[in-house]
């Protein structure tokens, strides 16, 4: 699933805000500077996200025969594919 510039953007912010109204955390940094940093992380993670959903797919479309999307035996597959995947990259 690709999600906008624009959500990521209000996620980083909703990050933020978490941090500053706990007491648990202090900022060394102005907001705006955790704003963006929170705002790379979660890019990366969805760039990650993006290759594992795409390498567990291509291991259902590389089986001898073909599993149709949506069926029980394709969901449990990519489920298998994907923590397989996730495993792989230590994640």
């Amino acid at each position: 699933m690709r999600i906008s510039r624009d959500k990521v953007n209000k996620l980083a912010h909703v990050v933020a805000d978490t941090l500053a109204d706990t007491d648990e955390a202090e900022f060394q940094e102005d907001r705006n500077t955790i704003r963006q940093e929170a705002r790379k992380i979660l890019e990366v993670l969805f760039t990650e996200e993006t290759k594992i959903d795409t390498a567990a797919r291509q291991k259902i479309s590389s089986q001898q025969r073909i599993i149709l999307e949506g069926t029980q035996e394709w969901d449990i597959l990519y489920r298998k594919y994907y923590n397989d995947e996730v495993k792989r990259l230590g994640i």
